[in-house]
């Protein structure tokens, strides 16, 4: 009986020890499980294809140089549960991050997003050589002339200057050019909409195009927002009155890869369809990207009587109502800074 009983105790301690050693692997899994990962460099971007499995999915993130044994990082996120519901997308392992909140952005799809910024002022040629420049997003327009491009904007006939409005777009790897300028296009609709319902019923203005045609010019004269509203009265008085806009940024533009630099008399002179000082009018299309600030200068411009406008060389400009006074203030802020 006495060696039964002692061959029960033996039994026990091995089973209480074994239970011990379960809980200690259990605790110590449950610790990894939401313990920082040692990250040498963040952040570790990694690709989940449409249909990859979870084993997969955990094979990327260490290939992208997550520092834990795949095998592990696959059972962990298997046996939780979730396992099924990630979504295929360019993730991120950052600092801080845990194999669980791995698992947690690609249940919830919390993509890993690059940036492109289009400037203000760009013409569509440095639109389209900043969206080649981007490593990660899909290239189509190398072979698209502007009007096929347009066309699968859904603008036929339409020239692409001016049309893509100026901001910070994110995106997931592997998004394509066309489909991050289709984003830029609609929040341009969008801009200019709002700016052509908040317009000076007295505007000088036809349609939200001419609108964009003017801002854009707003746009390539000043980079101070509160001369805007004051350029924009300009253009809109002189339209008003059928005088020539007469500024430079619209021969510049007309003479693309023309222009060294030094916008010469033979320039201002020789006539083409972005002349503005042989041709009265807007010119034929936008010339530049316009931001917010044009776009709303343009549809409500300051109430002046300005026609004329010079650089102080400060970034600023002088405003004249009458020839005399602006032919004046070209001899103190331009002419007398040559001498």
């Amino acid at each position: 009986m006495k060696r039964l009983l002692s061959l029960l105790l033996v039994v026990l301690l091995v089973l209480a020890a074994l239970a011990a050693l379960a809980g200690l692997a259990g605790w110590q899994a449950w610790q990894w499980w939401r313990a920082p990962l040692p990250l040498a460099a963040e952040p570790l971007v990694f690709t989940v294809p449409p249909g990859a499995t979870v084993r997969s999915a955990a094979a990327a993130a260490v290939q992208a140089g997550v520092p834990v044994d795949a095998e592990r990082l696959y059972w962990g996120w298997r046996l939780s549960g979730d396992a099924p519901r990630i979504r295929a997308g360019s993730y991120a392992a950052e600092r801080g991050d845990s194999p669980q909140r791995l698992l947690q952005k690609l249940v919830k799809g919390e993509e890993w997003l690059e940036s492109v910024q289009l400037l203000e002022g760009w013409t569509f040629a440095q639109v389209r050589a900043q969206l080649a420049a981007q490593k990660h997003l899909q290239s189509t327009l190398g072979a698209l002339s502007d009007a096929e491009l347009m066309e699968r904007l859904g603008r036929p006939g339409l020239s692409p200057q001016g049309r893509f409005f100026p901001d910070t777009y994110r995106y997931g790897r592997g998004l394509s050019d066309l489909a991050l300028l289709r984003q830029a296009q609609q929040a341009m609709d969008r801009q200019l909409q709002t700016a052509w319902d908040g317009r000076d019923p007295q505007l000088p203005l036809q349609t939200p195009e001419d609108l964009l045609k003017l801002a854009s010019i707003v746009e390539k004269e000043t980079g101070r927002d509160a001369d805007r509203p004051l350029v924009a009265a300009v253009f809109a008085n002189r339209l008003r009155i059928g005088m020539r806009l007469q500024t430079d940024p619209t021969v510049i533009f007309g003479l693309g890869e023309r222009f060294d630099g030094n916008l010469r008399k033979i320039d201002l002179l020789t006539d083409g369809p972005y002349n503005s000082y042989t041709r009265a009018g807007l010119p034929p299309t936008p010339i530049a990207l316009p931001g917010r600030a044009s776009l709303l200068a343009a549809a409500r411009p300051a109430s002046s009587k300005a026609l004329y406008f010079v650089a102080r060389g400060d970034g600023s400009s002088a405003f004249s109502e009458t020839l005399s006074e602006h032919n004046r203030a070209v001899q103190r802020y331009q002419l007398s800074s040559t001498k």
